[in-house]
């Protein structure tokens, strides 16, 4: 396996001021190193001034979505290339927010977790269920469905992970039991070495959905949970160094 990673997405939240958070992760990180990757993903507006001030630091910089094209005619959209020349060295990609919120189908989400890849980024994809889905027994087969229809060809070549994030729980303040959560995770990695081959083996599955810090050593401690895609707490550098200490 490869080491686990723990991305911080701080989706519609953060302002210039707000630089000075992910400065004390960066720098509780130079003090005492963690076994964890670490990533933050800001808005675009604060890409440029993230990446300086996280310059030599373990915190890696990440884009919240891209476009599949890598230039053109797309008023308010960013490429994976624009974000890659912005300093940033992961992107998410197919966030329920977004295929919710814009109606990104499966083959949106391959194309551009493709189009990450062109452009050296490492891909989060993301996939989960509804609380309807679940309760109607469908959840696994929901998840590995969006598997096969959200891993392009060829992302294989590079590195990425997987998010395992259950629409209900995100931002809820509830989670799936442990033994849910393991379950999901043992059906998405036979789902990406189905489509994967090798690479799906080692490629991390994260587990997204209200992870704080007092349930991320529960979580991180379950089998195939790769690491944790985080919301709220990783707006604040102390709850989000919890989660990763953780």
């Amino acid at each position: 396996m490869t080491a686990p990673l723990i991305a911080g997405n701080w989706k519609m939240n953060g302002l210039g001021k707000d630089l000075a958070e992910a400065r004390a992760v960066a720098d509780s990180l130079a003090e005492t190193p963690a076994r964890a990757r670490v990533a933050i993903c800001p808005p675009a507006t604060l890409l440029a001034r993230m990446a300086e001030a996280l310059a030599g630091s373990a915190v890696a910089l990440g884009g919240q979505d891209c476009h599949a094209e890598p230039s053109g005619a797309f008023t308010g959209d960013i490429s994976a290339e624009m974000l890659a020349d912005a300093g940033a060295r992961l992107v998410i990609v197919g966030h329920s927010e977004r295929r919710a919120g814009h109606g990104e189908t499966d083959a949106m989400v391959a194309a551009k977790a493709s189009a990450a890849t062109r452009a050296g980024l490492e891909p989060i994809v993301c996939v989960g269920e509804t609380r309807a889905q679940r309760d109607a027994g469908q959840a696994l087969e929901v998840i590995c469905r969006q598997v096969a229809g959200s891993i392009p060809a060829g992302m294989a070549e590079g590195s990425f992970a997987l998010a395992y994030e259950p629409i209900w729980a995100i931002g809820a303040g509830s989670t799936p039991t442990s033994d849910e959560i393991v379950a999901a995770h043992a059906a998405l990695r036979e789902a990406l070495v189905e489509c994967a081959g090798s690479a799906g083996r080692t490629a991390p599955i994260l587990y997204g959905g209200s992870v704080k810090p007092d349930n991320a050593a529960e979580i991180l401690k379950l089998a195939e949970v790769g690491g944790a895609l985080v919301g709220g707490a990783s707006l604040r550098a102390a709850d989000f160094l919890a989660i990763i200490r953780a």
